[in-house]
């Protein structure tokens, strides 16, 4: 994360405390939703906090691209005391399409944040998420909460310009870039999954650099576009001397 000791003090984002948080991220199976999840588990089991997840996969196999039967969800609830259970309403949803958002929000809590990709939300996959005619950015359905939308593909298309990738190879990025955002929001480290990036993707050296953009591109939009106003700070849950052995940074994380 960008050092933030150099700035005026008045341009420094305010970080508000909170004891726990619940998040979702869900889009189409190749959205990457899963690894989204995980990359964001481990930083959170680094960072010292408890935690539990619950990956959600495609009620269908090979599901229509766009469609609320290839919708995959992973929610993860992390806390600075003992957690029992991956929570009941988000906090926050991440989605990546229509049939996502259709499929999730009436899961999120009333007042709670929509990370929306704006890119995704055109006629063809309203059509498909059964939105008709009626676009959810546009018609006030989404007033119950605090929505905001982020073009990610084009977002992402601009921080990796210039690598030589094909669109598609572009756009697997996108889920690195969303997760740059969520970082910066709850206050997480990037050095994990910057990590991980690098042993995955070790025999491609340009997907290691175009991952390693994305990351770092969502989490500088998140602070400089200041679309957040603020963010979040979830301090390391106690851990007892006798069981270092269960502690979060140690342990697998908990399944629901």
């Amino acid at each position: 994360m960008s050092d933030t000791s150099t700035r005026p003090k008045s341009s420094v984002p305010p970080v508000e405390d909170i004891e726990s948080a619940v998040i979702r991220f869900a889009g189409d199976s190749g959205d990457g939703i899963q690894l989204t999840g995980m990359q964001f588990t481990t930083t959170t089991a680094f960072a010292g906090n408890d935690l539990s997840t619950l990956p959600d996969y495609p009620a269908e196999i090979r599901a229509p691209v766009g469609t609320i039967a290839g919708v995959s969800g992973f929610q993860i609830q992390f806390s600075s005391r003992e957690v029992l259970t991956p929570g009941d309403a988000p906090d926050v949803l991440v989605a990546m399409n229509p049939a996502a958002l259709k499929a999730n929000v009436k899961d999120v809590k009333k007042g709670g944040l929509l990370i929306l990709n704006k890119d995704a939300f055109n006629a063809g996959n309203l059509k498909k998420a059964g939105y008709e005619d009626k676009n959810p950015l546009e018609d006030g359905t989404l007033s119950d909460f605090r929505v905001i939308p982020v073009e990610l593909g084009r977002l992402t298309r601009n921080a990796l310009d210039g690598m030589g990738l094909t669109p598609t190879e572009t756009e697997r990025c996108k889920n690195f870039f969303a997760l740059g955002m969520m970082y910066w929001l709850y206050d997480r480290p990037l050095e994990a999954t910057l990590r991980w990036i690098e042993q995955k993707f070790k025999k491609n050296p340009k997907f290691v650099e175009a991952n390693h953009k994305a990351l770092h591109a969502g989490n500088a939009y998140a602070e400089t576009a200041e679309i957040f106003g603020h963010h979040y700070r979830v301090s390391k849950a106690p851990i007892k001397p006798a069981c270092t052995a269960t502690s979060p940074a140690m342990r697998r994380p908990r399944s629901a």
